[in-house]
């Protein structure tokens, strides 16, 4: 990209741009770090430029001491994340600079409640045609997950701490807040967690989250695994969250209400999503499933066999899916049975 397209892109942006060849060469020199050992110059090139102005070229430098995970540098980044918060729409458009500064300390272990709390409340409006938009969710996301770290935290105050975040307008914020209550765990996390699956007014997205966290937490608890299992008969898209989160348990219960499920019949889109959960149980009795159904039913072969092609790569399995497609003795299921398993003789 030449130079003068490097500043039309970053000025449309709405970042505050250095029309200088200085800065140029200080982002062609941060850009030059990336997937490479990084030597003592570089370093020091890097705490340069967390103390710049830019918050383009602050955030570039902090994501750059996140992939080399250059600790030394956290004094430096703690400085210019709370710096940025000071007149933030003017001198951190789209909040930039302080969500790669907000990974930066994670990876460099700051355990620092109190300065992920100021992220964690920080929202900043910028104007947008139309209107006005938050431009910090991600950077209040990366706090949320990052207090679970945090040491001086019994896990009701970190719970508490939570609630805010887990109710935010941001999805992704909301979703860090999951993953962080689920993190946080106890029995208290647990009643959370049922709360908002039972609210059921969610992004799909989000209760998939919910569910995994739930189960994660009680996937040995019947009555955890039939309140997910409830949802297969949601909408589409919340029913295929509830249906991975369940095959993510590996656990028999969670595979009975796969099959159970599977049973009742689905159109296409789904039944592909319950073999392929069923497959991804891992268990002996999923794929014994999917083989009745590869032998029985030739309207349903072809998903179960796309199904268990994703999963397994084994000699012993791919012989028995052989057999299976020969006692069907269906053309439409070896057709589908050489598009999945090629090169596997029947």
């Amino acid at each position: 990209m030449s130079s003068m397209m490097l500043k039309a892109a970053l000025s449309s942006t709405g970042t505050r741009i250095s029309a200088n060849r200085s800065f140029e060469r200080e982002l062609a020199q941060l850009e030059s770090m990336s997937g490479r050992v990084v030597d003592a110059q570089d370093i020091a090139q890097v705490r340069k430029a967390l103390g710049h102005a830019n918050n383009y070229l602050v955030a570039k430098a902090a994501r750059i001491a996140t992939e080399h995970n250059l600790q030394a540098l956290l004094p430096e980044a703690l400085a210019a994340f709370e710096r940025f918060f000071i007149d933030p729409v003017k001198n951190d458009p789209q909040c930039w600079a302080k969500s790669a500064l907000a990974k930066a300390l994670v990876k460099m272990e700051c355990r620092d409640a109190n300065v992920y709390l100021l992220g964690l409340r920080h929202h900043q409006e910028e104007p947008v045609w139309g209107g006005q938009s938050d431009t910090a969710g991600a950077l209040r996301g990366t706090c949320t997950l990052a207090l679970v770290a945090c040491p001086g935290l019994n896990n009701i105050e970190l719970l508490d701490l939570l609630l805010e975040p887990l109710i935010d307008s941001d999805k992704t914020v909301r979703m860090e807040a999951v993953r962080a209550i689920g993190l946080a765990g106890g029995p208290t996390a647990s009643l959370l967690l049922k709360m908002r699956v039972l609210l059921r007014k969610e992004d799909p997205e989000v209760l998939g989250v919910c569910f995994s966290a739930l189960l994660a937490l009680e996937g040995s608890n019947p009555a955890a695994i039939e309140l997910v299992a409830d949802f297969l008969d949601d909408e589409e898209d919340t029913a295929a969250e509830a249906a991975y989160s369940l095959a993510d348990t590996h656990n028999i219960e969670a595979l009975k209400a796969l099959v159970a499920r599977r049973r009742q019949g689905a159109d296409a889109w789904f039944g592909s999503v319950l073999d392929n959960a069923i497959a991804l149980t891992r268990l002996s009795a999923g794929i014994e499933f999917l083989l009745d159904v590869i032998e029985e039913d030739a309207r349903l072969a072809p998903s179960a066999l796309e199904a268990i092609s994703r999963v397994y790569d084994s000699s012993e399995i791919r012989a028995r899916v052989a057999q299976a497609v020969v006692s069907s003795g269906s053309e439409r299921v070896q057709l589908a049975f050489r598009q999945h398993f090629p090169g596997t003789p029947l």
